[in-house]
Protein backbone atom coordinates (compact mmCIF):
# COMPACT_ATOMS: atom_id res chain seq x y z
CA UNK A 1 0.00 0.00 0.00
CA UNK A 2 1.54 3.45 -0.98
CA UNK A 3 1.49 6.13 1.78
CA UNK A 4 2.37 9.12 2.60
CA UNK A 5 4.38 10.17 5.72
CA UNK A 6 2.70 12.88 7.66
CA UNK A 7 6.08 12.68 10.72
CA UNK A 8 9.54 11.26 9.95
CA UNK A 9 9.59 7.36 10.61
CA UNK A 10 12.10 5.53 11.69
CA UNK A 11 13.58 3.20 8.94
CA UNK A 12 10.43 3.86 7.09
CA UNK A 13 11.32 7.28 5.66
CA UNK A 14 10.95 11.20 6.42
CA UNK A 15 8.19 13.68 6.12
CA UNK A 16 6.71 14.08 2.99
CA UNK A 17 8.03 10.90 1.44
CA UNK A 18 5.94 8.42 -0.90
CA UNK A 19 6.68 5.26 0.45
CA UNK A 20 5.22 1.36 -0.09
CA UNK A 21 4.24 -0.27 3.35
CA UNK A 22 2.11 -3.63 3.90
CA UNK A 23 -0.99 -3.06 4.44
CA UNK A 24 -1.24 -4.14 8.06
CA UNK A 25 1.86 -2.14 9.10
CA UNK A 26 -0.11 0.66 7.24
CA UNK A 27 -3.55 0.38 9.03
CA UNK A 28 -2.39 -0.68 12.42
CA UNK A 29 0.54 1.65 12.99
CA UNK A 30 0.68 4.32 10.46
CA UNK A 31 -2.78 5.60 9.96
CA UNK A 32 -3.37 4.80 13.79
CA UNK A 33 -0.52 6.99 15.23
CA UNK A 34 -1.46 9.41 12.59
CA UNK A 35 2.33 8.88 11.04
CA UNK A 36 0.57 8.74 7.37
CA UNK A 37 -1.96 8.97 5.66
CA UNK A 38 -3.05 7.11 2.26
CA UNK A 39 -2.02 8.00 -1.10
CA UNK A 40 -5.13 9.25 -2.92
CA UNK A 41 -4.99 11.58 -5.48
CA UNK A 42 -6.58 14.11 -3.30
CA UNK A 43 -3.18 13.78 -0.63
CA UNK A 44 -1.19 13.62 -3.62
CA UNK A 45 -2.01 16.96 -4.58
CA UNK A 46 -1.81 18.00 -0.93
CA UNK A 47 1.91 16.90 -0.61
CA UNK A 48 2.99 18.67 -3.59
CA UNK A 49 1.63 21.77 -2.50
CA UNK A 50 3.31 21.61 0.80
CA UNK A 51 6.74 20.68 -1.10
CA UNK A 52 6.58 23.48 -3.42
CA UNK A 53 6.15 26.06 -0.44
CA UNK A 54 8.25 24.75 1.68
CA UNK A 55 10.84 24.91 -1.61
CA UNK A 56 9.88 28.64 -1.61
CA UNK A 57 10.16 29.30 1.67
CA UNK A 58 13.69 27.76 2.20
CA UNK A 59 14.34 30.36 -1.19
CA UNK A 60 13.10 33.37 0.26
CA UNK A 61 15.18 32.71 3.68
CA UNK A 62 17.95 31.76 1.69
CA UNK A 63 17.86 34.94 -0.17
CA UNK A 64 17.43 37.21 2.78
CA UNK A 65 20.51 35.50 4.72
CA UNK A 66 22.44 36.37 1.02
CA UNK A 67 20.94 40.12 1.45
CA UNK A 68 22.54 40.34 5.11
CA UNK A 69 25.97 38.75 4.33
CA UNK A 70 26.59 40.78 1.29
CA UNK A 71 25.34 44.24 4.19
CA UNK A 72 28.00 42.74 6.50
CA UNK A 73 30.93 42.09 4.93
CA UNK A 74 31.91 45.79 4.73
CA UNK A 75 30.77 46.71 8.52
CA UNK A 76 33.43 46.63 11.18
CA UNK A 77 31.97 46.94 15.08
CA UNK A 78 34.28 48.32 18.03
CA UNK A 79 33.78 46.62 21.03
CA UNK A 80 35.56 48.04 24.17
CA UNK A 81 36.91 46.27 27.12
CA UNK A 82 39.10 46.31 29.81
CA UNK A 83 42.69 45.49 29.43
CA UNK A 84 45.28 45.13 31.98
CA UNK A 85 49.24 44.70 30.73
CA UNK A 86 50.10 43.99 27.25
CA UNK A 87 46.68 44.45 26.23
CA UNK A 88 45.10 41.29 27.87
CA UNK A 89 41.66 42.04 28.84
CA UNK A 90 40.18 40.88 31.34
CA UNK A 91 37.59 38.26 30.79
CA UNK A 92 36.83 37.19 26.74
CA UNK A 93 34.87 38.66 24.41
CA UNK A 94 31.93 36.57 23.20
CA UNK A 95 29.30 35.56 20.65
CA UNK A 96 26.57 37.00 23.01
CA UNK A 97 28.72 40.84 22.74
CA UNK A 98 29.36 40.63 19.35
CA UNK A 99 25.06 39.67 18.69
CA UNK A 100 24.31 42.53 20.73
CA UNK A 101 26.34 45.33 19.01
CA UNK A 102 25.56 43.57 15.36
CA UNK A 103 21.24 44.43 17.05
CA UNK A 104 22.65 47.99 17.78
CA UNK A 105 23.11 48.76 14.26
CA UNK A 106 19.79 46.72 12.95
CA UNK A 107 20.80 43.14 12.14
CA UNK A 108 19.22 40.88 14.56
CA UNK A 109 21.59 37.63 14.18
CA UNK A 110 20.91 34.77 16.89
CA UNK A 111 24.87 34.66 19.20
CA UNK A 112 24.43 30.74 18.13
CA UNK A 113 25.16 31.49 14.55
CA UNK A 114 28.59 33.54 15.50
CA UNK A 115 31.56 31.22 15.17
CA UNK A 116 34.23 31.98 17.64
CA UNK A 117 37.05 29.56 16.67
CA UNK A 118 38.80 30.54 20.16
CA UNK A 119 37.81 33.58 22.68
CA UNK A 120 39.06 37.11 21.95
CA UNK A 121 41.02 37.86 24.88
CA UNK A 122 43.82 40.71 23.43
CA UNK A 123 43.22 43.91 21.76
CA UNK A 124 43.40 43.82 18.44
CA UNK A 125 40.80 43.29 14.76
CA UNK A 126 39.06 39.99 14.20
CA UNK A 127 37.29 38.63 11.06
CA UNK A 128 34.31 36.37 12.85
CA UNK A 129 32.36 34.01 11.09
CA UNK A 130 28.32 34.17 11.01
CA UNK A 131 26.70 30.87 10.18
CA UNK A 132 23.14 32.78 8.80
CA UNK A 133 21.57 29.74 6.81
CA UNK A 134 22.54 26.42 5.36
CA UNK A 135 25.29 26.85 3.43
CA UNK A 136 25.40 31.03 3.80
CA UNK A 137 28.28 32.35 5.31
CA UNK A 138 29.02 36.08 6.53
CA UNK A 139 31.87 37.68 7.67
CA UNK A 140 31.98 40.74 9.86
CA UNK A 141 35.17 42.59 11.47
CA UNK A 142 35.58 42.85 15.09
CA UNK A 143 37.72 45.79 16.33
CA UNK A 144 38.77 45.09 20.26
CA UNK A 145 39.64 48.17 21.92
CA UNK A 146 41.19 49.11 25.65
CA UNK A 147 38.86 51.22 27.56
Amino acid sequence: MKVILSENVKNVGRKGDIVNVSDGYANNFLFKNKLAVPANAGNLNINAQEKAAEAKRIKEETEAALKIANALKDVTITLGVKVGENGKTFGSVSGKEISDELAKLGYDIDRKKIELENPIKTVGTYTITLRLYKGVVGKVKVQVEGV
